[in-house]
């Protein structure tokens, strides 16, 4: 209990809550508590000359927020940028990161204050400001805008890195923009040609890279007499992001060596390349230094951090990272918290300390607590079972205005379903419909994807039945995790003839992984009638064949007759392809049944048994069988 009232005081939620709820294994039951208001206080130079620096702008932090608010209260004009000159804005590289992160809904209006920025209030561009912009207007197809900017950021001398160049081309890709991927690829490549300080990037990363640390290696470094500037900097570093603790020396250097000054461009550089598991002391170390000098980590770059850190399970240090952002002036955004909520209840054993320490910093900001923030701690809550706080957090959520919704509540039968307790996720629907939230789609599905997982598919079936009776048809995610159930009980029949009924009666299209998994089951036990019907169905929806295990099978167990209806079924045409053939008589070949291949190939249409390839496939086989004897 000590717990639950540390998780409701910390958010200061209301001094006192009552009617608080929790499960017990027989029915849903209400518990009273109560909470002291004041257990809330618990959360309580030398510059040599052998370096040239092109040159070298002081990045100073300012506050983001009043400009971000002024540029989203209305639209794009003359009038605004007025107004933003009134405000005399400091304007600083985390800042301009700041304002365009939170624009990405809008490029056109991103774009139109990048511009303001470089172009009418003389601000010196760096390389992460070129590259999240360019990102944000070709996800939005402002191709326009886009060429604009990528023919600025050519004219100041900035490089296209290649994580940029990737992430915008398989963009491009998906949205199948075929000329922008040929014109963008020309570009990038005609660019890498171009560029001469790109032969310079590489000198002093293949001499880093080739040497230990040492007098030598620094003294070829002096002796190139390298320009040194911001994106000099940037781009070496990046290089160097898979030997994170040279990239620390080198940064070092650049101050040891050249006497260069780092400023939050270049501060927010190396933190990027050393937010990572091998480096991760040393990226600490770094932000305390960056933070001494006045500077401040950038939004991008907490956002790619953060989500690293996420991916790879650090979360004490995602946390950790959260909790330094929002003291400092570049606050994540809801989203960022959610997204850093989800992760820590994504494990087996999520770490509700690490929640409650989200909770804090986020409540220390001002934020009032929203419905999706209710829903990331119960979410924790419910993932490791610690249902009796869960429903302490959906009471202090009705208290904070916010009624539970199917989101809520499919994460409550989630966790039920997972510790084993069906029953009680079963009573979840009908708690959700005397509270007037109707169970949707997704509600029901996870409801039948706890009793599939419990091996208790008869259940599972009486859910689905009981869905389809409100009005639900299936869709392919739990077709495919009711097959997955039948399959786990090795009820392979039940799995085809629930798959051809829904396909049949609601025209539901299942996942092409869905029939592969039950074709290979079917073909297990021998069913090939089944299996072809499947491949059949396969082909009506427009996906592509799958031959493989279908020569495998025949070829060892098949008759003539298995094979002719495999050809028919596999193509929309007439007949298949001539290397669908040669792949059936190769596997027959292989397992000796030579009589079988001969009787099938007389079957085969005359331009089959006539072509150049099939004929040469026999000729072979008569020739090395006449060897033999």
């Amino acid at each position: 209990m000590n717990q639950t009232r540390r998780i409701l005081s910390s958010l200061k939620l209301a001094n006192s809550l009552y009617s608080t709820r929790f499960f017990t294994t027989h029915s849903l039951s209400y518990q009273v508590a109560h909470l002291s208001p004041s257990i809330s206080s618990h959360f309580a130079i030398f510059y040599p000359p052998i370096c040239l620096f092109t040159h070298q702008n002081v990045f100073f932090s300012s506050k983001p927020e009043p400009i971000l608010e002024l540029v989203v209260s209305e639209d794009w004009s003359k009038k605004l940028e007025q107004e933003l000159f009134d405000t005399k804005p400091e304007l600083s590289h985390g800042t301009v990161i700041y304002v365009l992160k939170r624009l990405d809904k809008d490029p056109f209006k991103a774009f139109k204050f990048f511009i303001w920025v470089v172009d009418k209030n003389g601000f010196e561009p760096s390389s992460a400001m070129y590259s999240l912009l360019l990102q944000i207007l070709a996800s939005n197809k402002l191709m326009k805008e886009f060429w604009i900017v990528v023919t600025k950021m050519k004219e100041h001398g900035f490089f296209i890195d290649g994580d940029t160049y990737k992430t915008i081309l398989l963009g491009f890709k998906s949205l199948k923009m075929s000329n922008e991927v040929a014109a963008f690829t020309h570009f990038y490549n005609g660019m890498i040609q171009d560029n001469a300080v790109d032969s310079v990037v590489k000198e002093v990363v293949d001499v880093v890279l080739g040497l230990e640390w040492g007098d030598e290696v620094e003294k070829r470094l002096l002796d190139m007499k390298v320009s040194v500037s911001d994106n000099f900097v940037v781009r070496v570093l990046k290089e160097l992001r898979q030997s994170p603790l040279k990239a620390v020396r080198v940064f070092k250097w650049f101050t040891e060596g050249c006497g260069w000054k780092h400023n939050e461009v270049t501060y927010n550089a190396i933190v990027r390349v050393l937010g990572r598991y091998d480096s991760v002391n040393e990226f600490w170390d770094m932000v305390q230094e960056m933070k001494s000098e006045g500077y401040d980590i950038d939004i991008d770059t907490y956002v790619k951090i953060s989500r690293r850190f996420q991916k790879i399970k650090m979360l004490e240090d995602a946390v950790k990272l959260y909790e330094h952002m929002m003291d400092g002036l570049y606050k994540p955004s809801m989203n960022d918290c959610n997204l850093l909520l989800r992760s820590i209840s994504a494990i087996s054993n999520p770490d509700m300390e690490l929640v409650f320490r989200v909770a804090k910093k986020y409540e220390e900001a001002g934020h009032a607590l929203s419905k999706s923030f209710y829903d990331g701690i119960h979410r924790s809550l419910t993932s490791v079972g610690r249902f009796e706080e869960a429903e302490e957090i959906m009471e202090a959520m009705r208290k904070g205005g916010h009624e539970p919704d199917n989101i809520t509540y499919s994460q409550l039968i989630y966790g039920l379903g997972k510790a084993g307790r069906l029953e009680e996720a079963c009573k979840v629907i009908d708690v959700m419909e005397a509270n007037g939230c109707i169970p949707d789609l997704k509600t029901w599905t996870i409801l039948i994807q706890g009793h599939c997982a419990a091996g208790a598919v008869d259940k599972a079936l009486f859910y689905f039945a009981k869905m389809m009776e409100n009005d639900f048809d299936a869709d392919a995610d739990l077709l495919d995790i009711l097959v997955k159930g039948f399959l786990n009980q090795n009820k392979t029949a039940g799995a085809y003839k629930l798959l051809v009924e829904l396909v049949k009666n609601i025209h539901l299209r299942p996942w092409q992984a869905t029939f592969k998994t039950l074709i290979d089951k079917l073909l297990g036990e021998r069913k090939i009638e089944e299996a072809l019907d499947l491949l059949r169905l396969m082909k009506k929806h427009n996906y592509p064949p799958y031959p493989e295990p279908f020569n495998n099978y025949i070829s060892k167990y098949g008759t003539v007759e298995n094979a002719l209806d495999f050809f028919k079924a596999l193509s929309s045409k007439d007949y298949p392809a001539v290397s669908a053939y040669q792949l059936m008589f190769q596997s027959l070949f292989q397992e000796g049944r030579y009589s079988e291949a001969k009787d099938l190939l007389y079957k085969c249409p005359l331009h089959i048994r006539k072509h150049k390839a099939i004929c040469s496939f026999f000729g072979s086989l008569e020739t090395s069988t006449t060897a033999s004897t």
